[in-house]
């Protein structure tokens, strides 16, 4: 569970950057943006646990530098939000594998992952709003990435009422 979380936030996190660069005209940085993203998701495959470090500081400096230029905010925000939820899951992940396997275990991560992504929706509705309020209306890629996420959001609401 903590896996398909893991790299659907990584996914979302640098093609949300690679989105913003796209839009601004400036395709080389997003395939750049890509480009990083596929590295970070083989860090993560190969157990480079520092990498997820590394990842959000990217991103984050990466944004807050795209913003001050004047970048679309709103993706640049999403791709941290992401950025975020991918470096806790992997923190998450590796203190899972420290601690002893008991029957708590699955509980234990039902409850981060849904914690997690409570706030990530959050991080997305202020986002939202931030939309709303620069341009006055919802692009049709951001309404495409509103539904993709909360329609992960409804998998995992499913999977975990299935048990």
């Amino acid at each position: 569970m903590t896996a398909i979380a893991l790299v659907s936030s990584i996914i979302i996190s640098t093609g949300s950057l690679a989105w913003a660069f796209a839009e601004a005209g400036l395709f080389v940085l997003a395939r750049w943006a890509l480009i990083f993203g596929v590295v970070w998701l083989f860090a993560q495959w190969r157990g480079w646990r520092w990498f997820s470090s590394f990842g959000l500081l990217v991103v984050v400096l990466v944004s807050a530098i795209s913003i001050w230029l004047g970048f679309s905010a709103e993706w640049l925000f999403s791709g941290t939000v992401f950025a975020l939820f991918a470096w806790d899951m992997t923190d998450f992940r590796q203190r899972m594998r420290d601690i002893a396997i008991d029957e708590n275990l699955h509980a234990m991560e039902r409850r981060r992952v849904a914690r997690i992504t409570f706030f990530s929706f959050i991080g997305l509705f202020f986002a939202s709003m931030m939309l709303m309020l620069e341009r006055g209306k919802f692009t049709l890629e951001w309404g495409a990435l509103l539904v993709i996420v909360i329609l992960f959001g409804f998998a995992q609401l499913v999977s975990w009422l299935k048990r």
